[in-house]
């Protein structure tokens, strides 16, 4: 079997056993997927006590957990695992059955193939980036919490990593190649250029990775697209389907 689910932001309480009982019937060979923004790699240098708690728990489960990444994770941590071959693509093992798949990727999965892609543009940055080492630092700090403008400080709470890079878009488009361009899924934190347009109604802007990302949806064939980031559970259309708090099977 293989669920998937929208953003998790380092809150895992949607795989209780009350809230998915389905979990019941599942083994480490059935697989739950997350769309991005799984937030349980976030400490700034290494496994705080929560974090360790949470890991485990969540390796504990019946089902091999699978996340992409979002735009909110350390990318500083999440890079310094090793890399794994595992299904035909790319990983970092969190734990035994916590794993990240990597970007660029086509993953066989229960007979089915599926490619993925993680990062996404963060849109809570009115105020900016700023510096840790920036001399004036604490000052800008003061004026962007006074006058209650969303920023993010680099490398504690934003990492330039949240965008793609031309390495990872060769690989993906490689490694599509390999299948002659056709997969049964594709699973993304974001989605394509025009397919944020019609969601947001022009709020939210085209940007490298949603590029890319128009590029796949005209030059693939696929069944379903699944994606988070954007909080809310929605089929966009036929083929592309956006999740937020939801559990669905999908195979």
């Amino acid at each position: 079997m293989i669920y998937i689910t929208g953003d998790c932001h380092g809150n895992f309480e949607r795989f209780n056993t009350s809230i998915f009982p389905e979990q019941k019937e599942m083994t480490k060979d059935d697989y739950v997927i997350i769309c991005g923004d799984f937030g349980a790699v976030w400490n700034k240098d290494c496994e705080s006590n929560t974090e360790t708690m949470i890991l485990d728990w969540l390796d504990c489960r019946p089902f091999t957990a699978l996340f992409i990444d979002g735009n909110h994770e350390n990318f500083d941590r999440l890079y310094s695992y090793p890399v794994e071959n595992w299904n035909g693509g790319k990983i970092h093992r969190i734990r035994p059955s916590v794993i990240h798949l990597m970007r660029g990727q086509v993953f066989e999965l229960s007979g089915k193939k599926i490619f993925t892609f993680g990062g996404a543009s963060s849109h809570d940055i009115d105020g900016g980036i700023l510096e840790p080492d920036d001399p004036d630092f604490e000052k800008k700090k003061r004026i962007l919490d006074k006058g209650w403008k969303p920023y993010r400080i680099n490398h504690l709470s934003w990492w330039k990593e949240e965008l793609l890079s031309e390495k990872e878009m060769d690989e993906g488009r490689r490694n599509l190649a390999k299948y002659g361009n056709e997969v049964d899924f594709i699973v993304t934190h974001c989605c394509s250029s025009s397919t944020v347009a019609l969601i947001s109604h022009g709020m939210y802007k085209p940007d490298l990775l949603t590029a890319y990302l128009e590029e796949i949806r005209q030059t693939v064939k696929y069944k379903k697209w699944f994606f988070g980031h954007y909080h809310d559970n929605r089929n966009v259309n036929a083929e592309e389907i956006l999740l937020w708090e939801q559990i669905i099977r999908i195979s």
